[in-house]
């Protein structure tokens, strides 16, 4: 059994599993069985190069501290801890391997499938990254759902009033015994000269003097 597990080919499949494992979990927003059986399928990785004594105590600290990691980062935002975590996970593979550059073209393997299935999950399955949505705000801030940055006064546009104070350009008018405060279209506006809107942008509200 330890021969079986320890075999190349064995290994390749073993870590082809978890990581097409890991990478549904990224479409999942929550743990659920295709992590679980990437797991188990490191898990028995481990299990046969540790009786086959190449794995020490240490390297299974490391695979073991590489799955919490990984693990939290469904709870936590940001994507720190699944970073680290996946870092932890190689490197112990790599410690625990018998010969380096075998092991190192098992996970490329594994790597490449992995990156086929999330292709496939995206363009052949339409599902939408769930996981590395949390590092992202996606909300917006829209005047349909009654967001505005201020208030357009759209309303005044064409309307007249009196200048209470000199504007110059900048000053405030009276329209409909309303005091609102203006810019002139440029020009040096005298106190009480009669002005009409002219222009609307945003909270910036443009008036030209009626002559």
């Amino acid at each position: 059994m330890i021969a079986f597990l320890t075999d190349p080919i064995i290994v390749t499949i073993l870590l082809t599993i978890a990581g097409v494992g890991m990478v549904v979990e990224l479409f999942s927003a929550k743990f659920g069985i295709a992590g679980f059986i990437g797991i188990f399928a490191l898990i028995v990785f481990f299990y046969g190069h540790f009786q086959a004594g190449l794995a020490g105590y240490g390297t299974l600290f490391l695979f073991v501290a590489g799955i919490l990691l990984i693990f939290l980062e469904f709870f936590l935002p940001g994507a720190v801890s699944g970073t680290i975590g996946v870092a932890a996970l190689i490197l112990s593979l790599f410690l625990a391997g018998e010969d380096a550059t075998q092991i190192g073209v098992s996970i490329l393997i594994a790597i490449f499938v992995s990156v086929f299935v999330f292709f496939m999950m995206i363009k052949i399955f339409g599902k939408k990254l769930v996981l590395f949505n949390k590092m992202v705000l996606f909300d917006r801030a829209r005047k349909e759902d009654g967001y505005v940055s201020n208030i357009n006064r759209t309303d005044l546009l064409g309307k007249e009033g009196i200048a209470l104070t000199i504007l110059r350009p900048a000053g405030t008018i009276i329209i409909n015994d309303e005091r609102i405060d203006v810019v002139s279209e440029g020009g040096y506006i005298e106190q009480n000269a009669k002005i009409q809107v002219i222009k609307v942008e945003g909270a910036r509200i443009v008036v030209r003097e009626v002559k």
